[in-house]
């Protein structure tokens, strides 16, 4: 076998990557989930009789909504009776049966909005003898807003910036959307009632619970608003929010207001959300993937959070640890993990999650012989940037040297991209059509 200098494992980890977006292909995952047999549909381990059927309304929200509608379309056809999904502005592709509504992500805006508002309103004329085929991928949440009365489009907006801003989990943020939202927590499977409804869903969050994924529109909800005042007072921003929002939310601790539906309620008794695609799937192909290129592989983690700048240690240390003692595996060694961190904003620059961890993994390996981290995000876009994230190896610090940049001050300005820019170090794969979360690829050759 050829050596594996740094430029094979350069090329090994990107193919790892791309194997890792194959998997987690929409399309595919939607026709390996559902299939129509004369008017027999079954969807998952559930059949459906669509000789009972009146009439089939396909909605959704999300980065992936097009490949998947597309895949719906391609199964029931003419039997689609009407359809809206929310898919994020920009996003190839088209449809011929179910309407598209090109919103704003990760900021909502209110072409969002009046998309969410007709969803809302199209399964609220369902009746018993319809079915209702829902859509949910990443990016949902932003992509499908509808805020409670009372609080305006701005007013979420900078409900989400201040979260995005000061370091919260999508899960922190999730509950919060719930909770000042007409769409989201189990209320569209609520205003769906009694119609029997599918709910599709690829999942972008860990562990892939249903009632934060897309902020669970069709799922049980275990938030609460209590949990609400709890972030708030965790990273100290309760004089930031906004009035209405904290009223919305006082309201309900007061019980002046109901909660979202919780489990057990009967509303979800015709309610069936499946998970067609996750970040596990994602990073089990990509580990078949380095076992076909002859690597020793392990799967560290699918549950993969915090400080991106932090994880990004935690890598470097594995690294050094193969390299130093063949602990937890031997070289060449693969080790691969996934999840979603977070980025506490500091400084003015432009990067995303898996740029700002490639940068701190690069300034911990420096120097490391024959190895490459990549970290890249499975909806090609890492943050507000065109990159999915970025690669590097023991000596992404010398070159960046010689180049006159200095790493420590483009990680406290959180300006990953440029620096990776100017190093051509960016992993770019365009849109992807998908989201599950991140994927991150160690090598040692």
């Amino acid at each position: 076998m050829a050596p594996r200098t740094v430029a094979t494992l350069r090329d090994h980890a990107r193919d790892m990557f791309m194997s890792a977006l194959k998997a987690v292909d929409p399309k595919e995952a939607v026709q390996r989930f559902m299939r129509l047999d004369g008017n027999r549909l079954t969807i998952h381990h559930s059949q459906v009789s669509l000789a009972d059927v009146d009439r089939i309304c396909v909605v959704g929200c999300g980065k992936a909504a097009i490949p998947m509608a597309s895949a719906v379309e391609a199964i029931l056809g003419e039997r689609i009776t009407d359809g809206t999904i929310n898919i994020k502005s920009g996003s190839p592709g088209s449809l011929k049966r179910i309407r598209t509504v090109p919103a704003s992500h990760p900021i909502p805006d209110e072409v969002g909005v009046q998309g969410a508002r007709d969803i809302v309103r199209m399964v609220s004329e369902c009746g018993e003898r319809d079915l209702v085929i829902c859509l949910i991928s990443g990016g949902g949440s932003a992509l499908m807003p509808l805020p409670v009365e009372g609080v305006t489009l701005a007013e979420k907006q900078e409900m989400t910036r201040l979260l995005l801003e000061c370091g919260a989990t999508i899960n922190e943020i999730n509950a919060i959307r719930k909770h000042i939202s007409q769409s989201k927590g189990g209320r569209l499977a609520q205003a769906a009632a009694p119609a029997q409804m599918f709910t599709l869903i690829l999942s972008d969050v860990i562990g892939d619970p249903l009632d934060t994924i897309a902020s669970g529109p069709t799922a049980p909800d275990e938030s609460t608003f209590q949990d609400c005042v709890d972030i708030f007072t965790k990273y100290g921003i309760e004089s930031r929010v906004p009035a209405s929002i904290r009223q919305q939310i006082a309201r309900g601790i007061r019980r002046e207001i109901g909660e979202t539906p919780k489990p057990g309620d009967s509303l979800f008794n015709r309610v069936h959300n499946v998970v067609i695609g996750s970040n596990a799937l994602a990073v089990e192909a990509a580990r078949q993937r380095a076992a076909e290129l002859g690597y020793n592989t392990l799967i560290f983690s699918t549950f993969v959070q915090g400080e991106a700048r932090e994880v990004g240690i935690v890598y470097a240390a594995i690294l050094k640890e193969i390299r130093k003692s063949g602990r937890p595996l031997g070289a060449p060694a693969c080790v691969i993990a996934g999840g979603e961190t977070t980025v506490t904003i500091r400084g003015s620059g432009l990067g995303g999650r898996n740029q700002e961890m490639a940068l701190s993994t690069a300034m911990h390996i420096s120097g490391l012989a024959n190895v490459v981290f990549l970290s890249g995000g499975t909806d090609g876009a890492d943050g507000p940037t065109d990159a999915a994230g970025a690669v590097v190896d023991g000596s992404t610090m010398a070159r960046a040297e010689k180049e006159g940049m200095k790493a420590a001050e483009y990680l406290r300005n959180n300006d990953s991209y440029h620096f990776f820019k100017t190093l051509g170090d960016l992993l770019i794969t365009g849109p992807t059509n998908t989201n599950v979360m991140d994927v991150q690829i160690l090598l040692a050759g």
